[in-house]
């Protein structure tokens, strides 16, 4: 029998954007409704949750996760979750520097990566027939005070992604260099921009 993962964007923007709502994912399979990362205005909608689960602990935005988890009943956390025969795994990206993650959500022989932001292109994304990836930068890349880590830019992410052989590549973390090249017309050498509220549908059995 075939079933299918439903995976619906609630935001698109990385941090501060001033066009979307923070990069968030909702995961629906078989009555399980999973949330991913998000923000103010990219909240998951009414009804049950089966887990809250981040990508960066320590966020700027993880006081206002916590209260809106905390509103739904749910606890903010990073892990692993098996949601009837769906497992969703924690894995480590280097990112910053203190720990971050993304999540490999694995269906039958389906996999899709949820992997926001990162410094380097995570190996174990290899594979993937959706993945939701960084777009903070657009041709260069984002380094962070000291040297410890950053964002890999879009014209990285693309590449990487089609020698691991990701499928399909949906940008989910947009951030202001990519905004402006998108407002000047351009377009990924790879991959398409993510859209807020769109969902995306992976059939597996």
């Amino acid at each position: 029998m075939t079933r299918r993962l439903r995976l619906t964007l609630l935001g698109i923007g990385a941090m501060n954007s001033p066009r979307f709502a923070p990069a968030g994912l909702l995961l629906r399979c078989a009555g399980h409704h999973v949330a991913f990362d998000g923000g103010p205005g990219a909240e998951p909608p009414p009804g049950r949750l089966d887990g809250w689960l981040v990508t960066d602990e320590q966020s700027e935005l993880r006081a206002a996760l916590r209260r809106s988890a905390a509103a739904r009943g749910v606890r903010l956390w990073s892990g692993d979750l098996e949601l009837s025969g769906v497992y969703v795994r924690r894995c480590p990206v280097v990112h910053t520097s203190h720990p971050a993650y993304g999540y490999r959500i694995e269906a039958g022989a389906a996999m899709v990566v949820w992997a926001p932001e990162f410094w380097e292109f995570p190996d174990w994304a290899a594979g993937a027939v959706l993945m939701f990836a960084e777009a903070a930068a657009w041709n260069r890349p984002i380094r962070f005070r000291g040297g410890v880590g950053g964002h890999a830019p879009v014209h990285t992410v693309a590449e990487q992604a089609v020698r691991h052989g990701v499928r399909r590549l949906v940008y989910a973390h947009i951030g202001r260099p990519t905004l402006r090249a998108i407002d000047d017309g351009a377009k990924p050498p790879t991959g398409e921009w993510g859209v807020e509220g769109r969902t995306y549908s992976v059939p597996f059995t």
